[in-house]
């Protein structure tokens, strides 16, 4: 199971706990990404994406498009939705790569009738992390165009061996892995004990990793991968975009809620901002369930990272 900011944590183990959190400094993204120059589209509701194309046509061309969001904001993934047709109605799209799939998983197998379930089954889809309510219209209007969509996410397997993993360790520069970690921290509400802090840095750029190989392995001339992935992962001096070859030509689109945070690193090439979200504090949930799941004292288990 992968958390997002309005899903509770479930009871597991202390590690496995941290590895499936880890999520929330990825997708959280705190401080956004946005510099006075940055192009940014407001949409006041979902109904019209016109805007939004505009500027979507003015990013292009491009080899890969990274798109993030806010994995609890249903304008996010409306606006995703849009980007799928828009690119796959003017041939453009080569592929679609998720984040909310693990690597491997793919539609390429079925036929544009394919039901909705069988696209479920071929991504593996797992219902109680990702809602198919909110990324199936996506998905959907890609195979329905012939458009193959790809699992990019690490799978959790993998989990326990990358957090031992050093050769990580030197992928950031000092400035941005102290980004990474920062984020981890606040995406984690402080709970994670300091040093596990490099462990699950050590799992976001994997994750990071992962999802720039299927990129790269969907790759077609003349025609754009796009990647749907939260807000973390698309950051271009920390996520996905590190680890492309730098001949690509890579566009990275922040979908953010009104009221976010901004910082002024140039970490994406526009925003869009949506309306605001009802005020939740994740961390409260959070922080409750880890009180539960250590019998109420709040004492960190022994980490076993076998």
């Amino acid at each position: 199971m992968i958390l997002n900011k309005s899903t509770p944590l479930p009871p597991c183990h202390w590690l496995t706990c941290a590895a499936l959190a880890a999520v929330l400094a990825g997708c959280a993204h705190p401080g956004g990404g946005r510099s006075p120059d940055t192009p940014e589209v407001r949409l006041a509701s979902t109904d019209s994406f016109a805007a939004w194309r505009r500027q979507l046509d003015a990013l292009l061309p491009a080899d890969v498009l990274l798109l993030g969001e806010q994995h609890d904001a249903d304008a996010h993934h409306a606006l995703e939705a849009d980007t799928v047709r828009a690119l796959a109605s003017s041939q453009q799209l080569a592929a679609l790569v998720l984040e909310m799939a693990d690597a491997g998983a793919s539609t390429r197998a079925l036929a544009p009738t394919a039901t909705e379930a069988q696209a479920q089954a071929a991504l593996r889809w797992d219902e109680a992390a990702w809602p198919w309510a909110s990324y199936g219209p996506a998905v959907m209007a890609a195979v329905r165009a012939g458009v193959p969509v790809l699992g990019g996410n690490l799978p959790r397997a993998f989990l326990p061996e990358t957090m031992k993993d050093p050769r990580f360790d030197g992928k950031l520069g000092p400035e941005e892995m102290r980004m990474q970690i920062d984020a981890i921290r606040e995406g984690h509400c402080g709970l994670l004990p300091p040093t596990q802090l490099q462990p699950m840095a050590r799992v976001q750029l994997a994750r990071d990793e992962s999802m720039a190989k299927t990129i790269e392995g969907a790759l077609q001339p003349g025609r754009i991968v796009l990647l749907i992935a939260g807000n973390g992962h698309v950051r271009k001096r920390l996520g996905v975009a590190q680890w492309l070859p730098e001949a690509l030509e890579v566009r990275a689109v922040m979908a953010q809620t009104a009221g976010a945070g901004a910082s002024t690193e140039a970490e994406a090439d526009a925003i869009v901002v949506t309306p605001a979200l009802a005020p939740r504090d994740h961390c409260a949930e959070l922080r409750r369930q880890w009180r539960q799941h250590k019998g109420g004292d709040g004492r960190q288990d022994k980490v076993d990272a076998r």
